[in-house]
């Protein structure tokens, strides 16, 4: 199943260098953080990109600038988008940037933070079913209808080469420090930033790795399958990376690009978030969290380890941090009780 938009014929460039040149200066340069007690737990150097420091709560921000920006310049007066929330979030305040109208079609449960935001950069918003395949619905009746194009949250080269931009200046910054990486962590909706990541990369003798909750894990699917495959997503905290099915731009660059797929549960992603929070003191979302649960699952499995007396370096990207509030006080409350019973 296609998401992408068809208002153009043939395979599009996807330049995250020059998406990045483009994106500097416009969106936040966000820090790269390390914490001893994950490179303890890791048994490895963790470098941890904090785009839940970006502009919008994400980065997310990044492919919607970069591709508002774009269809403002060819003369487009307004946009459409469809997520479970970060994306539409970061398409309002690029429409809003560039005083294009935008309408943005979130699922039924999206979480109320991410509604929130969205109104308050002036979209209309749409709530629409549960599934990708109920927004899209929406979302191409709303183009015809208006004649407004769709950014689409997966499948738009645009979208992924600003997402890739994330990982771009995550490598770099490692690499200035001569640390350069081994691996590079990225959570998996649809696959763009994972794609993203992957494009960042090329050239440069470093693993990429998608992380997805388990049950949520269309990409490791499709992968395995050759091809891409929907699945039900299942109950999880991390509600930015449950789409149906991952996009099919990203898989074609994923399916030889990306090193493996690691699967988290909820126990796992907790975790994270827990260890962020307490550790630098970093509210991630559960989705943006995802990224270091997945890094932390393969260090135990080794495949983290250190070559001979080299110590191997690990980029992880904090995809986010709009999180409800009610969420991070259960979580926070886990991690307390976890944290009394270790010590009694």
């Amino acid at each position: 199943m296609s998401h992408t938009d068809p208002s153009g014929a043939g395979p599009v460039p996807i330049d995250v260098p020059e998406a990045a040149r483009w994106l500097a200066g416009r969106v936040l340069r966000t820090p790269v953080l390390r914490a001893p007690a994950i490179d303890r737990l890791a048994g490895a150097r963790v470098l941890l990109k904090a785009e839940n420091l970006q502009a919008g709560g994400s980065y997310k921000m990044r492919g919607g600038l970069y591709a508002v920006s774009r269809l403002a310049a060819a003369g487009h007066g307004g946009v459409v988008a469809q997520s479970t929330g970060n994306h539409a979030v970061a398409v309002a305040l690029a429409a809003r940037r560039f005083e294009l109208a935008a309408t943005v079609v979130l699922p039924v449960d999206a979480a109320a933070t991410k509604v929130a935001r969205a109104r308050a950069a002036g979209a209309r918003v749409v709530l629409a079913g549960t599934t990708v395949e109920e927004r899209l619905a929406v979302a191409r009746r709303v183009r015809d209808e208006t004649g407004h194009p769709i950014v689409d949250a997966y499948d738009h080269p645009d979208v992924i080469a600003g997402q890739g931009s994330a990982s771009l200046e995550l490598i770099e910054e490692a690499e200035r420090a001569g640390t350069p990486l081994d691996a590079l962590v990225v959570p998996v909706g649809g696959g763009g930033g994972a794609a993203g990541a992957c494009l960042a990369a090329a050239g440069r003798p470093i693993e990429v790795y998608g992380v997805e909750p388990h049950g949520c894990d269309s990409l490791a699917r499709s992968l395995a399958a050759g091809r891409p495959v929907p699945v039900t997503p299942a109950p999880t905290i991390a509600d930015g990376l449950r789409p149906t099915c991952v996009g099919e731009l990203p898989f074609a660059i994923l399916r030889t690009r990306l090193r493996g797929v690691v699967r988290v549960d909820d126990d796992e992603i907790a975790e994270a978030f827990r260890l962020l929070l307490l550790e630098l003191k970093m509210l991630a979302e559960p989705s943006g969290a995802a990224g270091l649960a997945g890094a932390l699952r393969l260090a135990a499995a080794g495949a983290l380890g250190n070559d001979g007396a080299r110590r191997r370096t690990v980029g992880v990207v904090l995809t986010g941090g709009n999180v409800e509030a009610d969420l991070v006080a259960r979580l926070a409350a886990a991690a307390r009780l976890k944290e009394e019973v270790a010590v009694a």
